[in-house]
């Protein structure tokens, strides 16, 4: 029996709001691509770029499919994670 009184977590099938951090720059072709997110900045540490997308991801499948993409282009991913705060949805 289930404890209505557990935290909600995330929801498999349901949308979260999501920060995804990948080593190089990706084009601004490529993050139309990406459904929802948005480039909100490239910096340079090192050397070497990063850039940072955020968005409203409208379930795992569909954040799965994002993470694809970016693997399939050889960009490292650096980071996923679930967004605290509130972010734009356009």
């Amino acid at each position: 029996m289930r404890n209505s009184k557990i935290q909600k977590g995330l929801q498999f099938e349901g949308p979260a709001r999501y920060r995804i951090v990948i080593q190089g720059e990706l084009s601004d072709g490529w993050v139309e691509r990406l459904g929802n997110l948005k480039k909100t900045g490239t910096h340079r540490e090192h050397g070497l770029a990063s850039t940072t997308l955020k968005g409203l991801v409208r379930d795992q499948t569909q954040l799965n499919g994002i993470l694809d993409t970016l693997y399939s282009l050889h960009l490292p991913i650096l980071k996923v994670e679930q967004a605290d705060e509130e972010l734009p949805n356009g």
